[in-house]
């Protein structure tokens, strides 16, 4: 039997079976194969999002809308809706989709979820709505009442939804959130939970926690800090949502950053700047493990044209990101996961 003499192999200073060396070549590399098939399930993807419109201000073509799924499905929610038609064009030309865009909205997207009714948050909802199918819009009490009040009424626009004002379409069915109280999502196997906001003080912001199984993301609409509001909004949130954080479950935030450092406080109007989301994220670190924010994905959202102050934003956010945060600057029609 043909034999080979490896010196310093594993220690060993003498010659070895060519035999006995090839099986357990063969073996080792089994090995590494299978732990890299247990880090493969350990870090597979729990979500899929797709921006719509990443922008506040003035970008009517570009303003908040995220389209989230359990990954490898099609059962969609999406989350503000500033921008729908714009956001599904641009996903459709950058391959993310094979389908129209029309028919994204109509069979992808199973229910809106609107954090507040500002229209940067909810005109795509509007316009579209002669062209969407029946499903489901979420919000909290005050948010649905605006919308109601002010937009589906009869008057402003056709009342698509089952409530309110005028003649009643009925294509979408209005579901009031219960803040805190987990509420399962129609036509998706996902759950949500609704945590009131403070968007200048008295007036409400929504956050929405979904869950897929067992992992989460978070997503919030536009809020200030607490110390400027003088609120414990995201003092709350943020007790809510270590646990997550310490057990790993929480697979990202979406958060706003609508204006670079330079923004007075008494100018900020119920939004946040870089400064603002670090002492936020500092605040939400001290209810966590020791180093369980590093790693953490954040997705900001929400910054405000023009392009110099959104450079800005991000350069002062890269700057001061002492956490080790994963900072995703989000684009509109390029889908990522979580």
């Amino acid at each position: 039997m043909e034999t080979i003499c490896f010196q310093g192999f594993f220690s060993l200073p003498k010659c070895v079976d060519y035999l006995i060396l090839r099986s357990m070549k063969k073996i080792f590399l089994f090995l590494l194969f299978a732990q890299s098939l247990i880090n493969t399930h350990a870090q597979k993807s729990a979500f899929h999002v797709v921006p719509l419109g990443v922008l506040g201000g003035i970008e009517e073509g570009n303003l908040s809308a995220y389209m989230v799924a359990p990954a490898g499905t099609k059962d969609y929610i999406c989350l503000d809706a500033g921008t729908i038609n714009a956001g599904l064009q641009k996903a459709v030309s950058k391959k993310i989709f094979s389908i129209d865009a029309a028919r994204v909205q109509k069979e992808y997207i199973k229910g809106y979820f609107i954090s507040h009714a500002h229209l940067d948050h909810v005109s795509g909802l509007i316009i579209t709505s002669p062209n969407d199918s029946n499903k489901t819009v979420y919000a909290l009490e005050a948010c649905m009442k605006m919308m109601q009040q002010y937009y589906f009424n009869g008057i402003a626009w056709a009342n698509f939804g089952d409530q309110g004002l005028g003649f009643k379409l009925k294509k979408y069915h209005y579901q009031t959130l219960v803040p805190g109280e987990e509420t399962a999502i129609n036509n998706t196997t996902m759950l949500v939970k609704a945590f009131p906001l403070s968007h200048v003080k008295p007036f409400e912001s929504t956050a929405f926690l979904v869950r897929s199984n067992d992992d989460y993301i978070l997503y919030l609409g536009d809020t200030g800090p607490d110390s400027v509001e003088q609120s414990n909004k995201l003092y709350l949130l943020w007790q809510q949502i270590s646990p997550l954080i310490n057990s790993k479950k929480l697979k990202g935030i979406f958060i706003e950053v609508s204006f670079p450092n330079d923004q007075p406080n008494d100018k900020l109007y119920g939004h946040l700047t870089p400064h603002w989301l670090m002492k936020e994220m500092e605040a939400l670190g001290k209810m966590t493990d020791n180093n369980a924010l590093q790693g953490l994905t954040v997705i900001v959202t929400h910054a405000k044209p023009p392009v110099y102050k959104i450079k800005k934003i991000q350069q002062e956010i890269k700057e001061s990101n002492k956490l080790g945060l994963k900072i995703v600057f989000p684009q509109q029609g390029n889908g990522f996961t979580l």
